[in-house]
């Protein structure tokens, strides 16, 4: 399975995905463009691993031609893209994940329906238990605010179960794989 999901926002919507019986610089191209037109938004940034698809020419000139900046994982770093990772370990983790697909179309079928259960239904905590979709085309704020009457509503019944006055999480506004407002500074050397 080959997917692109959003770098530029945090919403981890699924923006487009494809099954196919082996890895081609021909598909990742036509996928990328096929999704970029349905879209009508072209990424800043493009992050792939270094498989030969993603590197190829066919991608490469692509994304020149596009002004979009490439960016791939370094040799050997699985946690270079930890959105991807974390992506693929949900698929994995589906009660229905079947051990073996016994089509191309079936796993065709089965993908559609898990991207639409992932984008539509699945709530992620790292964005305040909203689904991606509801971020990527911004109703998570008034999800959120629905939220917030509730909840206070349900303090003003009965404080004594809470510690403290509940609030919904925050939605992030940027997400990073990098972030370097958290990368630590070294310490400072004594001699």
């Amino acid at each position: 399975m080959s997917g692109i999901t959003p770098t530029s926002s945090s919403s981890r919507y699924v923006v487009g995905h494809t099954v196919e019986r082996a890895e081609s610089a021909v598909r990742a191209e036509e996928l990328i463009r096929e999704t970029i037109t349905r879209n009508g938004i072209v990424p800043e940034t493009v992050h792939a691993d270094r498989g030969t698809s993603m590197t190829s020419k066919k991608v490469s000139q692509l994304l020149i031609d596009l002004g979009v900046t490439r960016s791939h994982s370094r040799p050997k770093t699985s946690n270079d893209n930890p959105y991807s990772e974390a992506h693929f370990k949900t698929t994995k983790y589906m009660s229905d994940y079947p051990e073996r697909f016994d089509s191309l179309a079936h796993a065709r079928e089965w993908f559609d329906a898990f991207i639409a259960y992932y984008d539509h239904e699945y709530r992620h905590s790292g964005i305040g238990w909203h689904t991606p979709a509801s971020v990527h085309f911004g109703t998570a704020e008034e999800v959120r605010d629905q939220r917030a009457v509730t909840l206070a509503e349900a303090y003003a019944r009965h404080p004594e179960r809470f510690g403290r006055r509940p609030r919904p999480p925050r939605i992030p506004r940027q997400a990073w794989i990098n972030d370097p407002a958290k990368r630590r500074e070294p310490a400072p050397q004594t001699s």
